[in-house]
């Protein structure tokens, strides 16, 4: 798994910091926590982006949380908008719970999690990790833990595309910065090779049958 980072945006939403300061959060994961935690890797990670997309219509700032079960069928999802004011990621943990009782039972009586929680999370900046992405990536792992789910994915929606960060996958669309487009705009989405991005912003090729 390969990552780059860039100093933590605040989302439009947010509330304006004061001059020359920087919003920091608690209760992050690093990359190399990330990498390190054995998150299981999506067959089609295009498939589920452009459905949770197409379903969600997220805004800046906003949150998609998704199940999916054994097959990597969509079992549930929700969507909603960060705070305006700074959080962490326990309180990012808190929201991602919380929708998720809403949504679908706890699968905290099995022995092992059958089923996978994956989150979209579209912002400005670029694709590169930050610190509130690693605040995301701590609620996600410790809401997963306590409802009973396995630690999925985290997708990143950007002006530049979607990426699974951590893999490298992405895709120039969706992006934050367009809406859902046409069957026609899917299609040829589909039909174009699976991006695989490195460190230092280089990109190779990946044919999309060799990226499930």
């Amino acid at each position: 798994m390969t990552f780059s980072t860039a100093p933590s945006a605040a989302p439009a939403a947010s509330a304006p910091l004061a001059a020359g300061s920087a919003q920091r959060f608690g209760r992050i994961l690093e990359p190399a926590q990330w990498s390190a935690a054995g998150i299981p890797l999506l067959r089609n990670p295009r498939e589920i982006v452009n459905g949770l997309h197409a379903r969600h219509r997220p805004a800046l700032a906003t949150a998609v949380v998704a199940v999916l079960d054994h097959e990597e069928r969509l079992a549930a999802s929700a969507s909603f908008a960060r705070r305006a004011t700074p959080v962490d990621g326990w309180e990012f943990r808190n929201a991602l719970l919380a929708h998720l009782r809403r949504v679908i039972p706890h699968d905290l009586r099995r022995r092992a999690p059958v089923r996978t929680a994956v989150l979209l999370y579209c912002r400005d900046g670029d694709e590169r990790w930050t610190e509130e992405d690693g605040a995301w990536m701590w609620g996600l792992r410790d809401a997963c833990t306590l409802h009973g789910l396995r630690c999925g994915a985290y997708i990143t929606l950007t002006r530049d595309g979607w990426q699974v960060l951590g893999e490298g996958r992405g895709g120039r669309r969706p992006s934050s910065a367009a809406g859902p487009g046409s069957l026609a705009d899917a299609e040829k989405e589909l039909a174009e090779p699976l991006t695989l991005r490195s460190a230092s912003g280089t990109a190779d090729m990946l044919r999309r049958t060799a990226a499930r």
